[in-house]
């Protein structure tokens, strides 16, 4: 019989502070002007093209190696007003770096997510300010969701002179940035400290636990205000589809996530000795380093397909992987066992492609033993418009929207992961707000 084994307190406080340091420690200022030194500050860059939102990065990167970290700052914020964060947690290796003239030249290109965070979180620290809002428009725009994409669409709108109230669900702003990201990723707070920048440009009205379809309802939003933004994430954790889903201790990769993210002592989190994610994603990486970091002694991650459908990077997945998770590939989950209620294992197909390239099952069988499971195999969106008049129209399980960012409802925009512009990515949701901002004000003007 399997002995399930979950409890709190598994590491020494000490251990775990050096674990949920920061896992990428800053540049210091020197390394910072040997690295900038580095750029070919290309006149036609491929990064600035693989970067969402545009930035300039070789104008940024030699402002630093001239040491105008003010005027690199600017650079970055002008485009990306939550640089900051995405410095941390921008899949930066497939991204501006993975386009680096560098990368295709010696496979060492330069570090840009590094010099970014070097450039912001230096302006952050002197307390200056680089943004001055316009005239006063005499208009009103309702954002609902204060996440990456609201609340750069507010900025951006409090920016052109508009007045903007943010309605958001949680207790604090800032959406998977603060709720959804591994605590080692982005430590001191810094999610909150990037929203009180964010807010220091003025006319932004924040109002909190203001769910859409509960306390804020999308009709009444219409009526009120001079356009709508939506900008309500993907609030659902896709099903396994197995019977007994509902064990003790199969949970959300998402909910452990946020869990973790608010507690104020991690050695009260109770942690499994065996602990299988099921996922292929960056959070299936997170829960299950994390879980690794707490102290589960056998971390697996189990994913259906090879390490190159896996929508981790590969730096990601190597993260994972020297930290100890192990990486089963080619095996699909079939059931889950359980004793006394509790999960304590799941048994596993093997798969392959078949000659069309369809993943199918081998029907050889594997078995392994848990104490925890954590399901991270992507999120949906959560219908909360049902209470509205009208619904805006979706489109694969997404609130579809033109060009402009307008949907099929008048007056009403949307931006972020709720809708289909990119890759669920911070940086995306930021250049969706931002866009979304401008036509909304070319719109109202």
């Amino acid at each position: 019989m399997t002995t399930i084994d979950v409890r709190a307190g598994r590491l020494s406080q000490e251990k775990l502070a050096l674990n949920f340091a920061d896992s990428h420690p800053p540049l210091d200022s020197g390394n910072a002007i040997v690295e900038a030194n580095r750029c070919y500050f290309c006149y036609d860059a491929p990064c600035i093209a693989a970067c969402p939102t545009a930035i300039d990065i070789p104008n940024f990167i030699r402002k630093i190696s001239t040491g105008n970290l003010k005027g690199s700052a600017k650079d970055i914020l002008s485009q990306n007003i939550m640089g900051g964060m995405c410095a941390r947690v921008c899949p930066t290796e497939t991204l501006c770096e993975g386009a680096c003239v560098r990368e295709t030249q010696d496979h060492q290109p330069v570090r840009i997510g590094e010099l970014q965070r070097y450039a912001t979180d230096k302006f952050f620290d002197s307390g200056e300010t680089i943004f001055e809002r316009d005239e006063a428009t005499g208009k009103r725009i309702a954002v609902v969701g204060g996440g990456p994409a609201g609340l750069s669409c507010a900025h951006r709108l409090a920016l052109l002179g508009h007045e903007t109230v943010v309605f958001e669900a949680r207790d604090k702003l800032s959406g998977l940035n603060e709720y959804g990201i591994a605590a080692y990723k982005t430590v001191n707070n810094f999610a909150q400290l990037e929203v009180d920048f964010i807010l220091e440009i003025g006319g932004i009205e924040i109002r909190t636990n203001q769910k859409l379809g509960q306390e804020v309802k999308l009709d009444d939003l219409r009526q009120k205000f001079d356009a709508v933004f939506l900008s309500v994430g993907l609030g659902d954790v896709n099903s396994l589809g197995l019977e007994n889903e509902e064990l003790e201790g199969v949970y959300d990769a998402v909910d452990t996530i946020s869990e973790l993210r608010q507690s104020g002592n991690l050695a009260e989190l109770s942690v499994g000795r065996r602990v299988i994610v099921i996922g292929g994603g960056n959070t299936a990486i997170d829960v299950a380093v994390l879980s690794k970091k707490l102290g589960a002694e056998d971390v697996t991650l189990a994913y259906r397909r090879g390490p190159e459908q896996m929508s981790a990077t590969w730096k990601e997945q190597e993260f994972a992987q020297t930290n100890g998770v192990r990486v089963k590939h080619w095996v699909a989950p079939k059931s889950l066992q359980s004793e006394n209620g509790h999960v304590c294992g799941i048994e596993f197909e093997c798969t392959e492609l078949n000659p069309e390239g369809k993943l199918v099952g081998t029907g050889e069988l594997r078995n392994m033993e848990a104490d925890i499971v954590f399901k991270a195999i992507g999120q949906t969106l959560v219908n909360s418009l049902d209470s509205a008049t009208e619904m805006p129209e979706t489109t694969g399980g997404k609130i579809a929207v033109n060009s402009k960012y307008e949907t099929s409802l008048a007056g009403v925009w949307a931006g972020g992961d709720c809708i289909r512009s990119g890759e669920d990515l911070t940086v995306q949701a930021v250049e969706d707000g931002k866009q979304a901002a401008l036509a909304i004000h070319r719109k109202l003007t």
